[in-house]
């Protein structure tokens, strides 16, 4: 199964950026999307970001758009979540995810999550 190393979360002022980085494992682009979902606290989990499946094309969710990035490294079976211009909405736990699919909804193998608090 899909197995992740998670890293880059942390404390941000409002305004700054961070990196998220996600190192996948038992992982390919051509049958996984992948790709990055958030949960702030008393919020159900919501998607914010996918690299789709086979063609590479890209997701974002509206409020992150033109603020955060998503790419990758294949060589590296790595994927990063580059997040500027951070508010204080942003905040949560953010979850590397792959789906066996074209996107990153349904069968879903998630990553333990990493904090990222946005002060001010």
């Amino acid at each position: 199964e899909v197995q992740f190393v998670e890293s880059g979360g942390g404390l941000a002022q409002a305004g700054g950026s961070l990196r998220l980085s996600c190192a996948a494992s038992e992982f390919s682009f051509d049958d996984y999307a992948i790709g990055w979902w958030r949960q702030a606290p008393g919020k159900e989990r919501e998607e914010v970001s996918c690299i789709r499946a086979g063609d590479g094309t890209i997701y974002y969710e509206d409020s992150v758009k033109g603020r955060f990035t998503i790419s990758s490294d294949k060589a590296e079976n790595t994927v990063y979540l580059q997040m500027n211009s951070l508010k204080a909405e942003d905040a949560g736990v953010y979850y590397c995810i792959a789906a066996y699919g074209y996107d990153c909804i349904g069968t879903t193998f998630w990553g333990g999550g990493t904090q990222v608090t946005v002060s001010s």
